[in-house]
């Protein structure tokens, strides 16, 4: 006798360090033309997998993400009058592709 075993899909919970993922949603012009492909930017840790940004999305927002992409934006190096050079931060951003029929209130949740 063959018993099937049933895949049952794990709710993933919300915890202390789920929140330390994900640092902020990234508002910008293409941010915004991503949204309407039901796309969304975060600016995450930088330590951070794209399996554990895919954990963190499908924990705080209850959606499972399609795609997940990260890029590692180098901080520039500047010049300032009188004071020398100076660099930005780097930043890790992730791009998350949802489902369709999934939608994201980024306001409500931050």
């Amino acid at each position: 006798m063959a018993e099937k075993k049933v895949q049952t899909e794990k709710k993933i919970v919300a915890t202390a360090g789920i929140y330390d993922i994900l640092r902020r949603p990234i508002i910008s012009e293409k941010a915004a033309k991503m949204s309407e492909g039901n796309a969304v930017a975060f600016e995450v840790a930088a330590d951070a997998t794209k399996e554990d940004v895919a954990r963190a999305v499908q924990a705080i927002y209850n959606v499972k993400p399609e795609k997940v992409n990260i890029v590692v934006v180098k901080g520039k190096v500047k010049q300032f009058r009188g004071r020398g050079n100076g660099t930005q931060r780097t930043v890790k951003k992730a791009y998350v592709s949802l489902p369709k029929d999934a939608k994201l209130d980024l306001a409500a949740n931050n």
